[in-house]
């Protein structure tokens, strides 16, 4: 039996989905057998702000290769961000909103 604090994948990835287009923004669901290890959103925001989202059931972490590929996109210089609760939904979607906050005053 699962944890009551325990959210699933599919929930947080649907509540991200719905909160990303409420700011005016895209989460575009990545097919996982175009890279092994790629994040499961690609967030597209206006004036060309993009961020990826590695969207993991609560508890789980991270595997080796997703840790590699995410620290190989970062070290291009986007944001990876690892979702595994509402807590951290909700801290991820306040960092988007401010940090797109600056291009839409």
């Amino acid at each position: 039996m699962a944890n009551k604090n325990t959210t699933s994948e599919k929930i947080l990835e649907k509540r991200l989905s719905s909160e990303v287009k409420r700011l005016g923004g895209w989460a575009i669901k990545l097919p996982a057998y175009l890279v092994r290890g790629l994040p499961d959103r690609l967030i597209l925001m206006p004036r060309g702000r993009a961020y990826f989202a590695e969207i993991k059931t609560t508890g789980e972490g991270l595997t080796p290769v997703q840790k590699l590929i995410r620290s190989r996109i970062e070290a291009l210089g986007f944001t990876v961000y690892a979702i595994d609760s509402n807590e951290a939904l909700s801290l991820t979607l306040k960092e988007i909103e401010y940090l797109n906050a600056d291009i839409l005053c």
